[in-house]
């Protein structure tokens, strides 16, 4: 039973009430009965709206599912389907020429490019790992992965072959990125001696060494020749530092497994511990207890003498909940639960306001802002109801106009296909836009869902639409005046081990005149950082500009398998392959409560996957069930078999439980066959409801 208590009507989860009362409100003098009663108001304009917002998705959805079984067997007419959907709302006037006017943001989204984290906040290490990941050591990241073109170390202890390859692509890297008036890095014996091709490179000293600019980007040459690495060097350097991950998005959203009210204060808890600045969290590795915490800023004596600070941090947004989703954390006056999105909205912001205030150790933003990324929401409206929201969660906080900030993510179609609109509807608050494969993939299956069956999963990476998606979103950025204000983003690299290809393949992304992209690790980020460094972003953009925009014509293809006859053997792989990542990742979900991991895909490649994969797999089969590609024998055929696949996969995981045999025992395996089986009744395709559901019942269960 929920201890519940009263507050302005609202049956508030007294954990809940405790935290915001006793750790939220006091820092920055807000009293509590006035927010409750603030809150409730709020609350009783903006849930009915949320709830009217979803009415409209669900008539869109009919509708275009109606259109498309009207028409079955016929070829989809761009001309007749987009009339059709501008005639029910789902496509709306273009807004005209305008330029958003977003202030206050600052400058690592707005004029520097580099990698970008997203991190659990349920997860307080991974959440310190990437506030830390400002900085990150290159050495290391070639030391310790694949994306070093060289012999792997040879263990125990240091690898002194393995060490001088490190050494002399770090001597190549900086005759890039910081090229020398005269000579190469590598013939360099005295660092003090050093004479650069631009003068302007040069920042100062640091405790460590050098610090060096390049793109917007620092470069810490640290030298030590007490150290091992330090004095097989000819100029006693042992470590190039790169600036990394500028900013790294704490998602409460879906990398987290939060349906309850004790799951939301935990999430609270550690966005306030990182805020405030004084979070830590012990761990045991190698035997040993290790306590991490948030690192300090970086001291610099610049060349007039000066001292200088550079963040130590990566600046850091908060990704809320979309519109959906409820939570019984609060129950409103009716006994219905709380829009999970406003509830974010309002106790992040509150948290935040903290640092608005100047009342934390370090500081977030140094221009007072609050960034929020607001995650699967469909077309201008909702964009407007999110706009509106914020405006209120500000008065409600006393806080000034447009202090939070908003961040879209163009990963839902309606989005896509208007985005321009999108933007328009924040465009004095907007700080970001970016892309996302993964869920814009399930949202593109389930709108067509009764279109025909799916071209197979890996062949909708190649499809048009795909393209035209990722173009639009650059081009459509550009031209209403993001660049040099606001982020444009690419997506995940979802491979944590396989470096060498994330190398030679994400490059893309900066080429394509994104200011920042996804990566899974700390690593990552400072592998990636190196791509910024070769590509000048900023200096892109007047060309990408100039570039022709993909019309609707190609984004609203559909990916359908218009004459396609796959074999038995065909069919199985592509159902075996959808069911072993759904199951992969359900079972951690449903069991443990872990929303986002390294899974092992079908070929035992570690994969981070979160709830945007699940989509993309749970709605495919739900397609292909629907239009009888394959059977519901089939498909329970390859569940069942994934299932013992997926145990064996996590032999090693002392708190696993298996699936195979336990069917109708295993929680985990029926949320999966739920979400397959149900999957073209899940709205817009999502697969919170049901995991919500199922996960409630395994903390039930105990």
């Amino acid at each position: 039973m929920t201890d519940r208590v009263d507050r302005s009507g609202l049956q508030v989860d007294a954990k809940l009430a405790r935290f915001v009362e006793e750790q939220v409100l006091p820092p920055i003098g807000h009293d509590a009965a006035a927010f409750w009663q603030g809150f409730a108001q709020l609350l009783s304009v903006y849930a009915p709206r949320n709830g009217a917002l979803l009415g409209t998705r669900d008539s869109l959805q009919m509708q275009i599912d109606a259109w498309h079984r009207a028409r079955a067997g016929k070829p989809i007419d761009q001309a007749e389907y987009q009339a059709f959907l501008r005639e029910i709302g789902y496509l709306v006037p273009e807004p005209g020429a305008f330029t958003i006017t977003t202030t206050g943001v600052d400058p690592e989204i707005a004029t520097m490019g580099g990698p970008q984290l997203v991190v659990p906040v349920l997860n307080a290490r991974f959440l310190l790992n990437a506030a830390n990941a400002r900085w990150g050591s290159l050495y290391d990241a070639w030391y310790g992965t694949d994306a070093l073109d060289a012999a792997p170390a040879q263990g125990p202890g240091y690898d002194a072959v393995r060490g001088a390859a490190v050494i002399a692509a770090g001597r190549a890297f900086l005759d890039q990125a910081v090229p020398l008036k005269s000579g190469s890095w590598a013939d360099l014996a005295d660092v003090t001696a050093l004479e650069l091709a631009n003068e302007a490179q040069f920042v100062g000293k640091t405790a460590a060494g050098l610090l060096f600019v390049n793109n917007g980007l620092n470069i810490e040459v640290v030298v030590d020749a007490a150290i091992q690495v330090g004095s097989t060097d000819k100029a006693g350097i042992s470590d190039i530092v790169l600036e990394a991950a500028l900013t790294a998005i704490v998602d409460l959203e879906d990398s987290i497994a939060a349906v309850d009210a004790a799951d939301k204060v935990l999430a609270y808890a550690n966005w306030l511990g990182v805020i405030q600045g004084d979070l830590t969290d012990t761990f045991q590795k190698g035997g040993k207890a290790l306590t991490r915490a948030l690192a300090p800023d970086k001291e610099v004596t610049l060349p007039s003498g000066e001292a200088a600070l550079l963040p130590g941090r990566s600046l850091l947004f908060v990704r809320n909940v979309g519109h959906l989703m409820t939570n019984p954390a609060i129950l409103l006056p009716g006994g219905g639960e709380i829009p999970e999105g406003i509830l974010d909205a309002v106790i992040t912001s509150a948290i935040s306001a903290q640092d608005v205030r100047g009342l934390t150790k370090y500081g977030n933003s140094r221009e007072g802002s609050i960034y929020i990324v607001k995650p699967k929401m469909h077309g201008p409206e909702e964009c407007a109801f999110t706009n509106d929201l914020f405006d209120a969660v500000e008065d409600l906080l006393g806080l000034a106009r447009h202090t939070i900030k908003v961040g879209v993510m163009d990963e839902e179609r309606r989005t896509s296909a208007n985005l321009a609109a999108c933007i328009h509807a924040v465009r004095e608050r907007i700080v970001f836009i970016n892309t996302g494969f993964l869920d814009r993939t399930g949202d593109e299956i389930h709108t067509s869902m009764q279109a025909g069956p799916m071209i197979r999963k890996a062949a909708i990476k190649a499809s048009a639409w795909i393209a035209a998606y990722e173009k639009r979103n650059v081009a459509i950025g550009l031209a209403h005046g993001l660049s040099g204000v606001a982020q444009i983003g690419k997506g995940m690299w979802a491979a944590p081990d396989m470096m060498r290809d994330m190398m030679e393949q994400k490059i893309g992304h900066p080429k394509t005149g994104a200011n920042t992209a996804w990566v899974p690790s700390p690593t990552a980020a400072t592998l990636h950082a190196m791509h910024y460094h070769q590509v000048n972003v900023f200096g892109l953009r007047k060309d990408i500009a100039a570039q022709e925009v993909p019309g609707l014509d190609l984004l609203l293809q559909v990916p359908l398998a218009d004459g396609e006859n796959w074999s038995e053997d065909e069919v199985r792989d592509e159902l075996d392959n959808n069911a072993q990542g759904l199951l992969g990742y359900v079972v951690r979900w449903i069991d443990q409560g872990v929303g986002c991991s390294k899974v092992p895909d079908i070929n035992d490649v570690g994969l981070m996957e979160d709830r945007a994969t699940l989509r993309i797999s749970s709605q495919h089969m739900a397609n292909w069930l629907l239009h009888g590609v394959c059977s519901p024998d089939q498909v329970m055929d390859s569940l069942k078999r994934m299932a013992a696949k997926v145990d064996a996969q996590n032999a090693g995981d002392p708190l696993y439980e298996p699936m195979a045999g336990n069917w109708d025992t295993s929680m985990a395996f029926q949320a999966g066959c739920d979400l397959v089986f149900k999957g073209v009744d899940q709205p817009n395709g999502y697969t919170e409801p049901l995991l919500h559901a199922w996960r409630l019942k395994k903390k039930a269960a105990g």
